[in-house]
């Protein structure tokens, strides 16, 4: 019955192994999505950054197309003035 015993208890220690060593891997797993995550926001923040940048990039070409309307009117009337249409 002692080797009986002694079986029984080498294999609840292996167990606890087993336990400990499935906590662990949950563990990791977890801090693992974790990371996937936070490598999703970095992701994310940098689209976020790229889309700051190219909606200012739009204002500014929006700023420059405006002017150049303005100055294509201003430049109209001033010829048209000068310069009747039909001569």
């Amino acid at each position: 019955m002692q080797k009986f015993d002694q079986l029984v208890v080498k294999q609840m220690k292996t167990m606890d192994e087993l336990l400990f060593i499935q906590s662990e891997i949950e563990r990791c797993q977890e801090i693992e999505r974790e990371l996937l995550v936070l490598q999703e926001e970095t992701k994310l923040n940098s689209l976020q950054e790229e889309i700051s940048i190219m909606k200012q990039q739009l204002k500014d070409i929006q700023t420059t197309f405006q002017n150049q309307t303005a100055s294509i009117i201003e430049t109209y009337e001033k010829e048209a003035v000068e310069e009747p249409l039909f001569k």
